[in-house]
């Protein structure tokens, strides 16, 4: 399978739990359209990177590393411990392979995100010559999600999660997606320095940006403009509105 960019390697995050599931199964071998989740976003992947990928598991990593080798021969890593998405793509670093320049970042339980998004999203991002660049979505109703606090000139400064935003951050209606194009060595170089300062006591994914702003890397910021694409499933009710949407005509 032909690789859109030589030097791109995704990584899927695929570790997590998913308690607000209510089940015993890991969110990601949750089914929609009668596929585990975690193969819709892989199929995308596959689309984009050929078999430059990365896969986190954790929670039933055996049978999420099946139902993924079954598929493609793709690499994996191990997050022994669930401490939030900065942690799950440190314990992936090891696993890119030398000719990675860029990493782009997808969520195991995101399973609508397009190819062509994720495309446009690196074509940006390499253009631009960005040191990240992060997918945002306008939403009318915000929350449970974080939110992309910007500049007056629109540059990205920072993203607060829902459980660390104060009353204006709340107010604001650009989210983050959760997926991200990175310089492979500044995201290893942002890793290194991000703690679990926060409510959750999590290594937060998105304070790379912050890291990014606070050392005067370069910021992109691309608008995704289908919402549908970057829904999250957290609950069986978001499983059930996703397939929902899956089923329309």
């Amino acid at each position: 399978m032909a690789k859109f960019i030589d030097s791109v390697v995704i990584v899927i995050l695929a570790a997590g739990k998913g308690t607000r599931m209510r089940s015993d199964k890991a969110k990601v071998l949750h089914l929609l359209h009668d596929r585990p989740l975690i193969m819709h976003v892989l199929q995308t992947a596959l689309e984009i990177a050929g078999e430059d990928i990365v896969v986190v598991v954790g929670n039933q990593a055996e049978k999420v590393q099946k139902v993924v080798s079954d598929a493609a021969n793709v690499a994996f890593a191990f997050q022994k411990e669930q401490k939030g998405t900065g942690h799950a793509v440190k314990c992936a670093m090891d696993a890119l392979p030398d000719h990675c320049e860029h990493v782009v970042i997808l969520s195991g339980d995101v399973p609508l995100i397009q190819a062509s998004t994720v495309r446009s999203l690196i074509s940006d991002h390499i253009q631009q010559k960005n040191d990240i660049t992060v997918l945002g979505v306008y939403l009318e109703n915000p929350f449970g999600y974080g939110r992309i606090v910007t500049n007056a000139v629109g540059g990205v400064e920072k993203i607060v999660e829902e459980t660390d935003a104060n009353d204006r951050d709340k107010a604001i209606k650009i989210v983050n997606s959760g997926i991200y194009c990175v310089d492979k060595n500044f995201l290893a170089m942002s890793l290194s320095q991000i703690t679990p300062n926060n409510n959750q006591k999590e290594i937060y994914l998105t304070d790379v940006v912050g890291v990014a702003r606070h050392t005067g890397r370069k910021i992109g910021l691309m608008i995704c403009g289908d919402q549908r694409e970057v829904m999250g499933i957290n609950t069986l009710q978001d499983l059930m509105n996703i397939e929902a949407v899956v089923m329309e005509p």
